[in-house]
């Protein structure tokens, strides 16, 4: 098989745990809080490596303690870190509150993950090139996911983008995407509309709009409502959810998203991809963290066969 590369930020997750998310101005009691490691490519490449993909990452870390200790965090499930890069600066940091009831808010501090540039990419060209799947998202400098999807189209290697955090995506970039990845709020600001749950009857009428400009495919993440496919064959395949107590979705996207990448490496038909991923994304979101929080392949298969559920990815 080929390597899955992730390419993306590495971040220490501080998580406060509250009663609930506070409002402007309010301040509360936390009951908890701990130190994860994070960052969305990281959170990826974990939940891979743990799903039994070989992994490859490019990225770049501080000079402090926590670029050592992150290091060290994905070295030990497998991920390949010597495209992981060093600079003079603080490693990347997310605060994270989290709810009782599973509900999140993220704020995040690039710090090293600003300094992964272009260049950086042309330095790996051979690392890119021997990639099956390259998987991206937007926690690193949108001037470098474009020209990562610019090398992408050019050696004909599939991208997979989560285009998270939401902002605003030149037509260059989408136009080499192969498989684009948006949660409801990412997919309200790409279409221009406010924030909300998306109605079901109109998710097909929103793919098609991602799909026209220039994604090849689409998956939009619905959180506990499952996922909604957008195949270039014509197929529009609302995939439900698998249902659990949640009590912590943090990463829950990005389990997702590895798993669906995983699946699609080992060449399955994308439908099945998205049911495996939901597998996984259900798992993550019963415990507490990220990269805590992704299964390993095993726990998987004893998941589906308690759901008497018969999806295995390849």
């Amino acid at each position: 098989m080929k390597r899955l590369l992730v390419v993306g930020s590495i971040n220490l997750d501080l998580v406060a745990v509250t009663p609930r998310i506070p409002v402007a101005g309010e301040t509360l009691y936390g009951t908890s809080f701990h130190t994860f490691p994070g960052g969305k490519g990281a959170n990826q490449a974990v939940a891979a490596a743990l799903l039994g993909t070989p992994v490859s990452m490019i990225g770049k870390l501080g000079n402090d303690a926590f670029g050592a200790e992150l290091r060290a965090n994905l070295q030990s499930v497998g991920v390949r870190t010597n495209a992981v890069g060093v600079v003079q600066t603080s490693s990347g940091v997310a605060q994270i509150t989290t709810a009782a009831n599973g509900e999140n808010v993220i704020v995040v501090v690039p710090g090293a993950n600003a300094h992964l540039v272009a260049s950086d990419l042309d330095k790996h060209l051979d690392i890119i090139r021997s990639a099956g799947i390259i998987l991206t998202q937007l926690e690193i400098p949108l001037e470098t996911v474009v020209y990562l999807a610019t090398l992408a189209h050019r050696e004909g290697i599939p991208l997979v983008l989560d285009p998270a955090p939401a902002q605003a995506l030149p037509p260059s970039l989408l136009s080499s995407v192969e498989w684009l990845t948006p949660n409801e709020s990412e997919t309200c600001a790409l279409a221009g509309l406010p924030i909300q749950e998306l109605p079901l009857e109109e998710l097909e009428e929103l793919a098609d709009m991602l799909l026209r400009r220039g994604s090849r495919n689409v998956v939009l993440k619905l959180g506990k409502r499952g996922s909604y496919l957008a195949v270039a064959d014509g197929r529009r395949v609302h995939v439900p959810a698998y249902q659990v107590c949640a009590i912590d979705t943090t990463g829950a996207g990005d389990a997702f998203n590895a798993a669906f990448a995983s699946a699609l490496l080992q060449g399955d038909d994308p439908v099945r991809c998205a049911y495996w991923a939901s597998a996984v994304a259900a798992i993550s979101v019963t415990r507490p963290g990220a990269q805590p929080s992704m299964p390993t392949r095993e726990e998987v298969q004893r998941f589906l066969e308690e759901k008497q559920d018969p999806v295995r990815p390849g």
